[in-house]
């Protein structure tokens, strides 16, 4: 067998398992796990955690990762989580071959291990309700109480946890509690609850239990039972890490290490699963997969590519300290991988139709119109019909422009991306004085954006022919917040009170007819608006449905060129 190869240090958690390594703890092994709650469906912050986890252990020879789902509370779990998380990680491109696992495998063995901690006089039943177990807890600067249950017999203890197996007592009149320190600075070592009654039916076990253990004490159980060496967490758990060890220690059980890192934190959305939940049942968006959500199928329908959301991760960073991530600096990695792969295409989103005075009525050209002309390398192109009626951005179009404005008006010239000049001539308005069409001439030397005369114009604009264009819905999606932190609100406010009522407008476009053959993988430019692609869920070739990914507008890069 090779000696563990040793990894380039590059943060704080790969140090550890370096120095692990190097002393032979855990003979040299490296095992991860990822362990969700299946409540709910997977965001950008769980992505970041996965790409930790599984990223670490991929980094080594012979790492192994786990999934593990922690479905210890049947009242919130459902077979849908459960299948949209394993979708979400393997989109992410990770494989955790035979390694599935759920908490519900292991609750005969969590239950025989508190029997054991009752026989050691470690754990004990308490018949305290939930508000008096408040009472009883203290703060953060004043002890507890111990119960008036912490004394009782063994006996007592073993026969009472047993006809709470049993289902002899209602829900939250008992629980199973650990034995340690109700005067210890650590609320989390104050006599915590290891298993609570619920009667509620189990997406896998049925209705075989009606106690649940905890997951302070489940997940560090898991994590000896499947031979996890490093066991890595979010921030929030470093004070529940001594117990942690506690339990383990107290049951001398194998004995991974917990290491914490910093979640993620972006601007401008929530991470909260009750909030994200409430956000889908009040219909403020479309379901978990809404392309407005920070969750991972809402980042997949919108378009967002998993090496992009892994790119995301690794830049970020592993880091100790909480900190709030721009969501500019997100849209940033995105733009910069779709820059890079989308090709070139022409949509016109608000339409305004243009008559060629001067062209022939029924003559159709083809332009080969390059897929990437960002690439000089790549020479592959399209055909794309060019017609006497064609659509140009009514944007594109201005009765009285001002200065410096390059596009079309009276006496202004233009270029039609790879096709001809475009010389302005009138225009047409309807009885509210809007304008319908506009007339213009083209130059036929100009065929293909230049002249033999090599008169310069300045202004290209993008085009679809409105004989063959195809009408499509375009989805044209923002933040979802107008706050930068919506979970900071007012006393009278709620969070729900600034979601962004532009975070989602939907428009009528015409598209060039290639588009109609994009799949779900490809991605897109259209020419001067945003990155795109068809929406997954909603997009037939009679009705087409677009989604923008992310502007063109890179706000996070210009901060970064002016610094």
């Amino acid at each position: 067998m090779s000696e563990p190869e040793i990894k380039d240090t590059t943060d704080f958690i790969r140090e550890i398992v370096n120095e692990d390594i190097a002393s032979g703890k855990f003979k040299g092994r490296v095992h991860t796990r990822f362990p969700p709650e299946p409540n709910g469906y997977l965001h950008i912050g769980h992505a970041k955690a996965i790409c930790i986890s599984f990223g670490i252990a991929e980094d080594y020879p012979g790492g192994l990762y786990n999934l593990r789902f922690d479905d210890t509370n049947p009242s919130k779990e459902e077979v849908e989580y459960v299948d949209s998380i394993q979708e979400d990680i393997r989109w992410l491109g990770f494989d955790w071959q035979d390694r599935l696992f759920f908490a519900s495998d292991y609750f005969q063995q969590m239950y025989d291990y508190a029997v054991d901690l009752i026989k050691k006089g470690k754990a004990f039943v308490c018949d305290l309700n939930a508000e008096e177990m408040r009472e009883y807890r203290g703060t953060l600067k004043e002890g507890g109480k111990e119960s008036p249950y912490r004394e009782r017999s063994v006996e007592e203890n073993l026969d009472l946890f047993e006809r709470m197996k049993k289902g002899e007592f209602a829900d939250g009149s008992k629980t199973l509690r650990a034995k340690i320190d109700m005067s210890s600075p650590n609320i989390n070592m104050r006599d915590p609850v290891i298993y609570r009654i619920l009667n509620e039916t189990h997406h896998r076990t049925g209705d075989a239990w009606c106690i649940y253990p905890m997951y302070d004490y489940a997940h560090c159980i898991e994590d000896s039972i499947e031979g996890i060496t490093h066991s890595l967490c979010s921030l929030e758990f470093e004070d529940h890490r001594p117990l942690y060890d506690w339990f383990l220690d107290t049951l001398d059980i194998y004995h991974p290490q917990q290491i914490e890192f910093a979640r993620l934190n972006l601007t401008n959305t929530v991470m909260s699963k009750r909030k994200l939940l409430q956000l889908v049942k009040e219909n403020h968006v479309r379901g978990w997969d809404d392309p407005r959500m920070p969750t991972i199928s809402g980042m997949r329908r919108r378009g967002y590519r998993a090496q992009a959301i892994r790119k995301f991760a690794e830049l970020v960073g592993i880091a100790k300290n909480n900190s709030v991530i721009d969501m500019a600096f997100l849209e940033h990695v995105i733009r910069e991988d779709l820059n890079e792969s989308s090709a070139r295409m022409m949509a016109v989103l608000d339409p305004l139709k243009v008559i060629i005075d001067n062209y022939p009525e029924d003559q159709v050209e083809m332009f080969a119109v390059p897929n990437h002309p960002q690439d000089p390398e790549d020479e592959s192109t399209r055909q794309v019909p060019f017609t006497k009626e064609i659509y140009i951005e009514r944007s594109d179009f201005m009765e009285e422009p001002p200065k410096k404005y390059f596009r079309l008006a009276p006496g202004k010239e233009v270029r039609l991306f790879k096709a001809y000049y475009l010389t302005y001539q009138s225009f047409e308005k309807n009885a509210d004085g809007e304008i319908i069409a506009i007339h213009c001439t083209y130059d036929p030397e100009s065929k293909g954006g230049q002249t033999p005369d090599g008169r310069k114009v300045r202004g290209t604009i993008h085009w679809v022919s409105a004989s063959h264009g195809v009408k499509a819905e375009i989805r044209l999606y923002d933040l979802l917040f107008t706050s930068e932190n919506p979970n900071d609100v007012e006393e009278d406010q709620h969070f729900t009170d600034l979601i962004n009522p532009e975070s989602l407008k939907i428009v009528e476009g015409v598209v060039e007819p290639a588009l109609l053959q994009l799949t779900a993988q490809d991605r897109v430019q259209f020419m001067r608006q945003g990155f795109f692609c068809i929406d997954s869920q909603d997009f037939t070739k009679e009705t087409p449905v677009y989604n923008r990914i992310i502007s063109l507008k890179d706000s996070w890069g210009k901060q970064q060129n002016k610094a």
